[in-house]
């Protein structure tokens, strides 16, 4: 009798996801669950994650990290257990309230400590942005949203957490003045200041950084819905160095607008954080987002074009990514391809039927 696999990704073998349910292939799950699949495939290729990092300079810059260590343990080992959109334990001392589930949480099997956790972004190449430049200039939309922002202030206060008065005099003083948080115009004349408090924080523990957020990358032919020869890799950014993504953005804002933008807010956001951690030894995350708005939708924290990624995330792997589409057959198993259900849009189906303009 033939041999016949169930629908699986490629090392999860131990996971809250049922991949032999197709209520497990939804776009929601896949997002996350095909790029933790793609990053042990990476491993087991005997190939590294390119990991960002920042340096004393405040300068982000290319290391690589292998996925043993973005997920604590061997990615195909029996010992590793994949927990998708779950709590990170660690942190919850840190917050008021419930700590935000997390993309990925990785846990060990056998002696059933909580790993790490990881945030994932898994984005298209090239974005709108960028679709129409030379291919080695294809960048990636980031977007993010608030519950990374808290992770982010998480995994920084962690470590003042038994030393706040360390925190409290790399903050400054001056922030006690400000009569109204929620408030823009109290708060646009601090943001520099806040800046700079941050700044001041992130090299006190340039040496502790982590990985923050993984994103993977898919690659098409220009705009078209066709992959690439050459079409995934993964990218891996560590908390300071996605710290400085959006500073950076946020003061080049705050100069030519003047005005507090969803990066700029976000800049606010995890300081506030950081600021009330120092006093309490606790993140009202909840309240920091809810109460901070200025004015702006809080479903997302930001979100950066291509063409502001690119500089960061340029590279011979993000115009050349080291997986092609031939392998995804060796990621995706069991005929999973079939349980996934892509979104019917319109355009798409337009676009993808060129007949209907056809001459008759």
């Amino acid at each position: 009798m033939p041999y016949h696999q169930e629908p699986s990704l490629f090392g999860i073998k131990h996971s809250n996801r049922n991949f032999a349910s197709k209520e497990n292939w939804g776009k929601n799950q896949f997002n996350s669950s095909f790029p933790a699949s793609l990053a042990a495939f990476l491993e087991h290729q005997g190939l590294e994650n390119v990991y960002l990092k920042l340096n004393k300079s405040l300068q982000i810059y290319h290391s690589s990290i292998s996925t043993a260590e973005l997920y604590g343990a061997n990615p195909i080992s029996e010992d590793i257990f994949y927990s998708f959109e779950s709590p990170y334990v660690p942190f919850q001392q840190l917050v008021i309230g419930n700590f935000p589930r997390v993309d990925l949480v990785t846990l060990s099997r056998n002696n059933r400590l909580c790993l790490k956790g990881i945030e994932i972004k898994l984005t298209a190449l090239p974005d709108n942005s960028t679709c129409d430049l030379a291919e080695d200039k294809f960048g990636c939309e980031l977007v993010i949203r608030p519950d990374t922002i808290v992770y982010l202030a998480c995994s920084i206060a962690i470590h003042f957490r038994d030393n706040l008065s360390d925190l409290i005099a790399l903050i400054g003083e001056g922030f006690e003045a400000i009569e109204d948080w929620q408030e823009g115009i109290h708060i646009r004349s601090s943001v520099f200041k806040m800046r700079e408090a941050i700044d001041r924080i992130i090299l006190s523990i340039l040496d502790k950084q982590e990985p923050l957020v993984m994103q993977p990358i898919w690659k098409t032919e220009g705009k078209s819905p066709k992959l690439s020869e050459n079409c995934l890799d993964v990218f891996v950014w560590s908390n300071l160095a996605f710290t400085q993504l959006f500073l950076d953005v946020a003061r080049r804002e705050l100069i030519a607008l003047r005005t507090i933008t969803r990066q700029v807010r976000t800049a606010v956001w995890l300081f506030k954080m950081l600021y009330d951690f120092s006093l309490n030894g606790q993140i009202d995350h909840r309240r920091v987002i809810d109460e901070l708005s200025y004015d702006t939708k809080n479903d997302k924290a930001f979100a950066v074009s291509g063409k502001v990624t690119y500089p960061y995330m340029r590279s011979e792997i993000l115009t050349k990514p080291r997986i092609t589409k031939q392998q995804i057959k060796e990621i995706i198993l069991g005929g999973g391809q079939n349980l996934l259900s892509p979104e019917r849009r319109f355009d798409a189906i337009i676009f993808n039927s060129p007949e209907i303009f056809e001459p008759i």
